[in-house]
C-alpha cells in the first residue's frame, strides 16, 4: 500500500507531521518492558510444567525427576527466571520515576529473548519425544517462544544499544 500525495484533513493528523518514526521511538523503553513482561508466565509454566512431569514420569523404577541432575537443571532455570522478573521490577520502577531506562530495558528485554530459548530448550529434553506432540504445552511454548528474540527489536539490535550506551562503540573520526 502506498500513500503518496494523499491530504490529510488538519483535525485528523496526530501530532507533528513527519515524527512519526520519533513516537515510536519514544514508547520503545516500554514496549521492551513489556515484551519481558509477557514471557515471565509461560516461562513459568515451562518449568512447572516439567517439574509436574518428570515427577510422574518413570524410568528405571523412578520419577524423573528423582535425578538430581533434573531437579538441578529446573532449580537453576527458575533463579534466571527470577533475575529476570527482579531486573524488570526495578527497570519499571526507574521508568515510572521518571529515569531513562534504555540500557536496562534493552539487557532486559535481550535477557528475556535468551531465556525463551532456553528454558523451553532445557525443558523440552526432559520431555523426550512426548515434548513434540500437539498435545503438550512444552511444544507450543518451544515453537512460540522463540519470537522474544525477534520482535520488539531482535537481540543483536538490543546488543548494539547495550554497547553504545556502555560508550564501548567506537566513533567514526570526520574526515577534513
Amino acid at each position: 500500500i502506498f500513500f503518496d500525495d494523499v491530504r490529510v484533513p488538519a483535525e485528523n493528523i496526530i501530532g507533528d507531521p513527519g515524527l512519526g518514526f520519533t513516537y515510536q521511538m519514544l514508547q520503545f523503553q516500554e514496549e521492551r518492558l513489556a515484551c519481558a513482561a509477557l514471557c515471565l508466565s509461560p516461562l513459568e509454566k515451562c518449568i512447572q510444567g516439567t517439574a509436574e512431569y518428570t515427577g510422574q514420569r518413570m524410568a528405571f523404577g523412578k520419577p524423573l525427576l528423582a535425578n538430581q541432575v533434573i531437579q538441578h537443571k529446573l532449580a537453576e532455570l527458575q533463579t534466571e527466571l527470577e533475575m529476570l522478573r527482579s531486573a524488570l521490577y526495578r527497570a519499571t520502577d526507574l521508568y515510572i520515576q521518571g529515569n531513562d531506562v534504555t540500557q536496562l530495558a534493552s539487557m532486559i528485554k535481550f535477557k528475556s529473548g535468551k531465556l525463551c530459548r532456553l528454558i523451553p530448550d532445557a525443558c523440552l529434553q526432559y520431555w523426550g519425544g512426548m515434548g513434540f506432540t500437539n498435545e503438550v504445552l512444552i511444544s507450543r511454548l518451544y515453537r512460540d517462544m522463540r519470537l522474544q528474540s525477534i520482535g520488539g527489536g531482535a537481540d543483536e539490535v538490543m546488543l548494539g544499544i547495550i554497547a553504545k550506551t556502555m560508550g564501548i562503540v567506537p566513533t567514526k573520526k570526520k574526515q577534513k
